[in-house]
């Protein structure tokens, strides 16, 4: 059994869309979205997949008396990786991607997942998102084409120590079919940025920066601000596509 996410309508977290982040942006995908995650960012976009009433984190989005807070009975919903498999190639996209929340708080059900798509569908390209706290087991990294790794800054509100694995994360810049993509806030991220791929001995050519923001203005604004910063590290530059065409909406 897998645990995702929920559409608006109640439905498990399943569609059909362009991928608005990292290398593959623009590219037709289907997704399937997680939900749990054992970090907790202020800014996130999809804290209905983590941040249940009661659990007191902070974000950008809470109001005097009114946090950015869910329900997780609501919210969560269980169903079997054979029907999220179904599911995911009626879609029809040439390939997929497994997001959260963090997936591998699920590492036995994606492993399940990921064999009974190529078991289904040899050709299809299959993708993982993930916040780089842990490394894909060898059987699931083994059947992954690509491994989109966003490693989280002091600013996201988290603990270094929980944010940043380093056996994780060195062991996901040794697979070769990992990238890295990093939220920045302002152009100063950039030298927390270049110390993170130093360290990891991670390829610029590997690295995107995107710019952080919950709506189209928000990324336009941010990502004037530091789009030369990114130039002039070398590092490649992430928009967020979705945000532009659909707005912050689920199921996009």
């Amino acid at each position: 059994m897998l645990r995702l996410a929920r559409l608006e309508n109640g439905e498990a977290e399943i569609f059909r869309s362009f991928q608005g982040e990292g290398p593959m942006a623009g590219r037709v995908r289907a997704f399937i979205r997680l939900s749990g995650c054992n970090l907790h960012c202020r800014w996130c976009d999809t804290a209905y997949t983590w941040n249940w009433y009661g659990a007191g984190f902070a974000h950008e989005r809470d109001a005097p008396g009114a946090p950015h807070a869910f329900d997780l009975a609501s919210e969560m919903v269980a169903i079997s990786t054979a029907q999220a498999a179904k599911q995911l190639l009626a879609l029809g996209a040439p390939g997929l991607v497994i997001t959260g929340g963090e997936p591998l708080l699920q590492a036995a059900g994606v492993l399940a997942l990921a064999e009974e798509i190529r078991a289904r569908d040899a050709g299809l390209q299959l993708e993982l998102e993930t916040n780089g706290t842990k490394a894909p087991q060898a059987a699931l990294a083994a059947l992954l084409d690509l491994i989109v790794v966003s490693p989280k800054l002091s600013h996201s509100g988290n603990l270094r120590e929980a944010a940043l694995v380093p056996q994780a994360l060195q062991a996901l810049a040794d697979l070769p079919q990992a990238v890295f993509k990093f939220v920045a806030a302002a152009p100063s991220d950039l030298g927390e940025i270049a110390a993170l791929v130093q360290m990891f001995g991670i390829a610029p050519a590997r690295v995107w920066v995107m710019p952080k923001g919950q709506s189209s203005s928000d990324v336009h604004a941010c990502g004037a601000a530091i789009h030369a910063s990114v130039l002039a590290a070398g590092f490649s530059y992430s928009d967020r596509l979705h945000l532009h065409l659909f707005g912050a909406a689920r199921g996009v």
